[in-house]
Formats: structure tokens, sequence, C-alpha cells
């Protein structure tokens, strides 16, 4: 809490004002070991969308999805995917 509260007073600095005057350049082997970072092309992608749920509910997903050592989305999507496939049986 103490850090959004922080984070809230924080003065926007827009990337042209910023000082990389002290950063070292990368050395020809480091850009060879460089490797680009995102999520995997995969060809299936999920969509992005937002939803409303209750806070104790998404607290008990995120304590499951812990207890098995998943992300609490990839939980979520398992139990949507399950719950649906039961429906369609």
């Amino acid at each position: 809490m103490l850090v959004k509260q922080a984070a809230k007073r924080e003065k926007h600095i827009l990337d042209n004002e910023i000082d990389f005057s002290d950063i070292p350049n990368s050395t020809d082997e480091e850009l060879k070991r460089a490797c680009r970072v995102g999520r995997p092309k995969t060809g299936h992608a999920k969509l992005l969308i937002a939803i409303r749920i209750d806070r104790q509910l998404l607290a008990r997903l995120r304590t499951l999805a812990n207890k098995q050592d998943k992300p609490y989305q990839t939980l979520i999507h398992e139990l949507l995917e399950k719950a649906t496939n039961k429906k369609a049986a």
C-alpha cells in the first residue's frame, strides 16, 4: 500500500527526459547473447479481457493457484474450461 502511495506522488518523467548517460554501452559479446523477452508465439494467443471478481474469491483462487504452483490466471482459465466442458457434455 505504501508503495502505491509513493508511486502516486512521483512525478511522471517522459522518455525523452530520462538521462541515460551513466549507463555503460553493451559489449559485442553481450549483444550476441541478447534475446527478445516476451510471451512466446505459440499460435494460440489468448484474448485479454477484464472481469469483476469478488475480492475474497480472488484471494482464494490465488491461494489455490500458489498451492498448485501456477499463475492464478492459468488456474482460472483451467477452471472455466473444465466447467464449460462439463456443461457441453
